[in-house]
């Protein structure tokens, strides 16, 4: 009691529930004295009836001081988290001129496909954030906010919840298939709450989009171009089902203690992906994408797939004739960016892993190279003698890769 966000749990649940921590990686501004912290959400992921409330400070950034450890600002991304939205990466600086105005800006990628973007020293939004109402649960003792917070630039960069108008429609068959396999599952907008085991719709399960890997997530992170003001997201489009179960009927290999009882409601034992007949997603792609976003405008400036069509895609592609273009892979991709190029790691259709690189203003791939392995968690590079060098995390190795030296006069390596 007394302390800020207090008030914000709810039935004294702060007393004995939690797990609000950071498993992505913090950021120092060591100019500023800042330490900005990327926080997950209050046990458990998907059930929060016995923690009502927004339960500051799960799925937040905080700015701290750096000397004292004290609260410079904060801002919650999801109020009373159930939807395992933690915040994925670190958070990025990077300066920008918005507006005429220089500054000093922290961004916050999300995996529900929102760029969060503040004055990293007062914690002012670049642009307006809105509070917006969502859908509220039908499970008992659940207690969702009404609201959640909606960035109004830049736009999501990737799926947010799903329609039937979302589904892949590349033939009447095909589109028809996909609709079948959703119609055990509940379909709605971004925040969509889960719904529990035998619920009034019939349905199996709620969809999440994106689902609680995202859209962007900690093994493919956002990378920033300083120069240009331009920042990169890697995202894949992926929805995933939650079911709920009574607590008591709960198949754990762990409890979920709440006080002197457990939890009400538990997360499902799996309530089954839908499966397309035809093996493909039962979306439109792309599956996987880049997006750079000028930091200074909030705009996109373009967006890519990434890698090439899966080989199983491309066969139903091929058998039914059909002119779709690259899919992507549906894979996070990890990258890199230099003076003069975007370079990200993905796979081609048959599989094998490559390294691409990116024309960082329009997108268009100028080259690519076979590497041992796909590349996860992000990669390195760095300037020796005139040799722009590239670092990967290739499987349970590191691969060191060299590009030539720049010709003289030029701007890049």
């Amino acid at each position: 009691p007394g302390e800020y966000g207090h008030e914000s749990w709810e039935n004294d649940a702060w007393e004995w529930t939690g797990d609000v921590s950071s498993w992505a990686p913090i950021t120092a501004d060591v100019e500023n004295n800042l330490v900005f912290v990327p926080t997950n959400g209050a046990t458990i992921d998907y059930y929060g009836g016995f923690r009502p409330g927004d339960n500051l400070f799960g799925t937040s950034l905080i700015a701290l001081d750096a000397s004292t450890g004290e609260r410079a600002w904060h801002f919650q991304m999801v109020h009373h988290d159930i939807w395992n939205y933690d915040n994925p990466m670190s958070p990025i600086l990077m300066d920008v001129n918005v507006d005429g105005r220089d500054i000093p800006a922290v961004m916050q990628v999300t995996k529900q496909s929102f760029v969060y973007a503040f004055n990293r020293l007062t914690g002012e939004p670049l642009w307006p954030i809105e509070e917006r109402p969502v859908p509220q649960s039908t499970v008992p003792g659940e207690k969702l906010s009404p609201t959640q917070p909606f960035p109004t630039k830049p736009a999501p960069f990737d799926i947010q919840g799903i329609s039937i108008d979302d589904l892949v429609d590349w033939t009447p068959e095909l589109r028809q298939q996909a609709i079948t396999a959703m119609s055990d599952y509940m379909m709605g907008p971004l925040f969509l709450p889960p719904i529990q085991r035998g619920h009034e719709s019939g349905k199996r399960a709620a969809m999440f989009c994106p689902g609680g890997g995202g859209g962007a997530n900690i093994t493919a992170p956002a990378v920033a171009d300083p120069t240009t003001g331009m920042l990169y997201v890697s995202s894949r489009s992926a929805c995933s089902p939650v079911q709920l179960v009574p607590g008591e009927e709960a198949d754990l290999q762990y409890e979920l203690p709440t006080g002197s009882t457990y939890a009400q409601f538990a997360n499902g034992p799996g309530a089954g992906s839908p499966r397309h007949p035809a093996q493909i997603p039962y979306f439109k792609p792309p599956y996987s994408r880049i997006t750079a976003i000028n930091m200074n405008t909030g705009e996109h400036e373009w967006m890519v797939p990434t890698g090439n069509t899966p080989a199983r895609v491309q066969r139903v592609i091929e058998e039914n004739n059909l002119d779709v273009g690259n899919t992507g892979t549906g894979a996070l991709v990890p990258m890199t960016v230099t003076p003069n190029m975007l370079i990200y790691s993905d796979t081609e259709t048959d599989g094998t892993p490559m390294l691409y690189a990116v024309n960082k203003s329009t997108g268009a791939t100028e080259a690519a190279i076979e590497v041992p392995g796909r590349s996860r968690y992000g990669m390195s590079t760095w300037v020796h003698d005139g040799h722009q060098y590239v670092m990967l995390q290739t499987g349970s190795k590191l691969t060191a890769m060299a590009l030539p030296a720049a010709a003289p006069g030029s701007s890049g390596h």
